[in-house]
């Protein structure tokens, strides 16, 4: 294989260029005006041309039929500039880190069963979505010392992905690549009394129907069966943006009692349907989450 063989496509490295450049230029705002203005683009130019603004469309119909026009126009922006804002936060590094460190933003009333679990030496699951900034909510648990870990799947761009898995390694560690080798290395860290953090709020096509805004929604069951095998602590916890699109709100869901993977599930289903319908705008509905 030639050198240019091994290289990512043209069009990959195109669209990171790309991305770099914008990237590079918001980095010469300060904070406060870099995470609205990278919302902004998401909103305004991103999410039109990659079809975000119909896949939101058609997911609210489903969802949400009884929202008026107006409602739906305002989640058509709300939605990809918090995607923005993410993005921007997740590329500032040690600004974004310090700020949620300084803030130690952690609430709710699973919190205290968080604080027994470490002192225990127990294993976690942090169940997680889309929601605010994910990436918010693994830098307050590791700011409190805690040994959050988490399962991420390497993106297709690889050359997006040579920056993007830094940028993520450096809020908290460690990371596991989706994979044989990711895998195992994840349980023997949550077998040893780590923290694992794992998202259940897309489309899994070999998993079971539950329900979520009480429509058929097949649903992963993999945090709710290592939490059984492990005897592993199950909560929800979510980065909930705050007003001023800078700070935020982490907050730990009561634990999950063990019973079966399915009610465990539906459990964290339903927790995660009263938080999104009360704040619409920070879900990620541009997923295809029913099919």
């Amino acid at each position: 294989m030639s050198e240019d063989d091994s290289r990512p496509p043209f069009s990959d490295r195109l669209g990171n260029g790309a991305f770099l450049a914008v990237m590079a230029l918001a980095r010469l705002m300060p904070y406060e005006r870099r995470i609205p203005a990278v919302g902004w683009l998401f909103s305004h130019l991103l999410a039109p041309l990659a079809g975000w603004r119909r896949r939101i469309r058609d997911n609210l119909a489903l969802a949400r039929p009884d929202l008026g026009r107006d409602e739906v126009a305002a989640l058509l922006r709300a939605v990809p500039d918090n995607a923005g804002r993410s993005v921007a936060e997740i590329y500032s590094g040690k600004e974004f880190t310090d700020r949620i460190h300084r803030d130690d933003p952690l609430e709710g009333p699973g919190l205290p069963a968080l604080e027994a679990a470490f002192d225990a030496g127990r294993p976690v699951i942090v169940a997680c979505a889309h929601f605010g900034n994910y990436d918010a909510m693994r830098a307050a648990l590791a700011g409190r010392g805690w040994p959050v870990g988490a399962l991420y799947r390497p993106m297709n761009n690889e050359a997006f992905n040579a920056h993007y898995v830094p940028a993520i390694t450096a809020i908290a560690e460690p990371l596991f690549p989706r994979g044989r080798a990711g895998l195992s290395a994840m349980l023997r860290f949550l077998k040893g009394g780590g923290w694992l953090a794992l998202g259940f709020d897309q489309h899994d096509h070999n998993a079971p129907e539950l329900r979520f805004f009480d429509l058929p929604s097949r649903t992963v069951q993999t945090p709710a069966e290592l939490a059984l095998r492990y005897d592993a602590l199950i909560l929800p916890i979510h980065a909930i943006r705050q007003a001023d699109g800078l700070r935020f709100r982490v907050h730990v869901g009561l634990p999950v009692p063990h019973s079966t993977p399915a009610a465990m599930m539906q459990a964290l289903n339903d927790d995660l349907e009263m938080l999104v319908r009360r704040h619409m705008g920070q879900w990620f509905w541009v997923h295809r989450r029913w099919k």
